[in-house]
């Protein structure tokens, strides 16, 4: 690729990625705030944030987690709030014993309580760990919050509230999630603790 190959390229995605966010802000805001209500809520009773996904929703999800359990942009106790893909003992034991689809499910049977909230990540809406993770949370009388892609949309229906990015490129709706994440914690760390960058 030369390089005016290689900058049209870059110039394209970026300005998608960009209408994509305008599009989210316009029609899906409300769930960036009913979402961080929905974790402070908990987290206020004593409850604990779940995080899950796999490859880079995985590393969405421990992003995510470790901005609310270390900070954001104030000095503050941290935060309940667990990814459940870190514990590689935890994964290869489930996933060698039992299966790959229950690596995030069997964790939270062991430890999440009624009230906690898990954050379930998959771009295609398809992933069976994430959605056995979801039923878990469900028949635990947790608080399911999900973040997907433009397919889905299924998916987003077994949560009690999800982010649908309107796209079907993994990077974009990647992309998309991480923001959303990032102005979750920003709401949840405002409302908790006040102050914050406006």
């Amino acid at each position: 690729m030369n390089r005016d190959d290689a900058l049209r390229l870059v110039r394209e995605r970026l300005e998608e990625s960009a209408r994509i966010l305008t599009r989210i802000a316009g029609e899906q805001a409300e769930f960036v705030v009913e979402a961080a209500r929905r974790i402070d809520e908990s987290l206020r009773a004593g409850g604990t944030l779940y995080t899950c996904g796999n490859g880079g929703s995985a590393a969405d999800a421990q992003h995510i987690a470790a901005e609310l359990s270390g900070r954001f942009y104030l000095e503050r106790p941290g935060l309940a709030a667990i990814a459940l893909s870190v514990n590689t003992s935890a994964l290869t034991a489930i996933g060698n014993d039992y299966s790959f689809a229950e690596v995030f499910s069997r964790q939270l049977a062991g430890t999440a309580r009624k009230g906690d909230v898990l954050l379930a990540i998959t771009t295609s809406g398809g992933s069976a760990n994430v959605l056995r993770a979801v039923k878990t949370a469900r028949d635990k009388e947790m608080t399911v919050l999900g973040l997907t892609g433009a397919r889905g949309r299924e998916f987003a229906g077994a949560c009690d509230l999800a982010l649908i990015v309107p796209s079907e490129d993994t990077a974009r709706i990647q992309e998309a999630h991480i923001a959303a994440g990032h102005l979750v914690c920003h709401l949840v760390e405002a409302a908790r603790f006040g102050g914050g960058k406006a």
